[in-house]
């Protein structure tokens, strides 16, 4: 039976509950968190209005970092203030990080068991396939005139051909946004689709329409003290490694190079992920390519965002530099969560209400457009960077084609394009696969 009267403020303890099971239910990806979200908090108790929940997503997308926490973030603050925002932010990663500590260890242990490494080795073409995927994805939202597709094509040029890291890319296309917008302004003149959607019925949703948002009011002196408490959680374990560890300048680029990233993971996760694996791989020398395949499939099967696979990159990085130490290992995969996600508290306790202030500016919008493309040129680097191995492990050659791994690759984007098999269930099959095949060649 619904209520009429008029909506009360959530108890922070039902707030609780919800936050501690969406960070263990929340399987699929961005899409799947949002889903669940707004099945919660909008249709089921009406904490918060449909308007003000697709507002607020379009605020996070304008951030850095995974939109589906940040928004989680955003929207505890909103409920229940800076608490209900920490809340909401450590319960929609922390879940996913045990897990995939727990895989990462049995990944080290055991993964050199020939049954283990076969059924990884039927894992990576569904990943693979989950990449392809989501480049289609981000295409479709991202790439809407010729413009885009240009600064997708040379995106993936600077990266694929001449190394050029994710970062120069970003700062590059804003740069030529910036001179178009003074040379051709009308290039960038690509139609904002402002919904004009009417939400009826505003007054039954606690958080509506024409409620006013903890902090947008904020000022300097506010800011500055949302900057100086992030520095100094950013300090204290920076120290503690400085002070107890025998090699500090290893923690030292782990965490500089996790807290760089963090800040240019505008467009999800798929924007950061191929400047890790890149760099991680072939600059740094943490693991190889394929324990970063095989990193990505262990993180699709954990809730949470995708972006935690950096947390096994972390973990592998630690490993491998201590002498397959599994405490290194671990502590290298919890303070490289710690550094990818901190940022995300900043940005929507220091950065929200500012961003929400130029929210719908035409400049920032059309700039926004092109990083987004420049991305789809990123995930297409990413594919080709990931696969090419695993459909050629000989080299790109005709007569070093993997059949096995091309016709995985294949199925594996039938089910979910075709069927729409959930991306757990396909990491699922195709662990039973590589298994099978264990088992005929024994």
């Amino acid at each position: 039976m619904e209520k009429t009267s008029l909506p009360q403020k959530p108890l922070f303890k039902d707030a609780l509950k919800f936050w501690f099971k969406l960070g263990w239910i929340s399987f699929g990806g961005t899409a799947g968190h949002i889903a669940l979200m707004h099945d919660f908090l909008v249709d089921k108790k009406k904490w918060i209005s449909n308007s003000r929940f697709f507002h607020a997503l379009s605020l996070c997308m304008l951030l850095p970092g995974p939109e589906a926490q940040q928004l989680a973030i955003y929207i505890g603050w909103q409920l229940h203030g800076k608490k209900g925002g920490l809340i909401a932010g450590i319960l929609f990663v922390l879940p996913s990080m045990f897990i995939l500590l727990a895989l990462s260890i049995i990944y080290v242990s055991y993964g050199n068991l020939p049954w283990i490494y076969t059924m990884f080795n039927g894992l990576k073409p569904a990943v693979i396939a989950i990449i392809i995927i989501a480049l289609f994805k981000v295409g479709q939202k991202a790439l809407h005139s010729l413009l885009h597709y240009i600064i997708a094509a040379i995106a993936f040029v600077c990266i694929f051909f001449y190394n050029i890291s994710l970062p120069a890319i970003i700062a590059g296309t804003i740069v030529l946004a910036l001179i178009i917008r003074y040379v051709k302004p009308s290039l960038l003149n690509i139609a904002n689709k402002q919904d004009d959607n009417k939400y009826d019925n505003e007054q039954d949703y606690y958080i509506n329409s024409v409620s006013t948002v903890p902090g947008t009011g904020s000022s300097i002196k506010q800011f500055l003290k949302q900057l100086a408490t992030f520095c100094i959680f950013w300090l204290i374990p920076f120290l503690l490694f400085y002070l107890f560890s025998h090699d500090h300048l290893f923690w030292k680029g782990l965490i500089l190079f996790f807290t760089q990233t963090a800040f240019f993971t505008i467009g999800g996760s798929y924007t950061v992920l191929p400047y890790v694996a890149q760099f991680a791989v072939t600059k740094l020398n943490w693991l190889s390519k394929m324990q970063m395949v095989d990193g990505f499939a262990l993180a699709e099967t954990t809730p949470g965002p995708l972006i935690i696979v950096v947390g096994f990159v972390g973990f592998m990085a630690a490993y491998n530099h201590f002498h397959a130490s599994l405490w290194m290992g671990s502590i290298g995969l919890i303070a490289t969560t710690f550094y990818t996600f901190l940022p995300c508290f900043l940005f929507i306790f220091a950065g929200g209400p500012i961003i929400e202030k130029t929210h719908g500016n035409a400049l920032i919008s059309a700039i926004l457009t092109l990083v987004t493309a420049a991305v789809v040129g990123v995930i297409l680097n990413l594919t080709f960077f990931l696969g090419k191995d695993i459909v050629f492990p000989g080299g790109v050659l005709l007569k070093n084609l993997n059949i096995v791994s091309l016709g995985c690759i294949c199925v594996s984007l039938l089910l979910m394009i075709k069927f729409r098999v959930n991306v757990v269930y396909l990491i699922l099959l195709s662990l039973l696969f590589g298994l099978a095949r264990y088992f005929v060649s024994a």
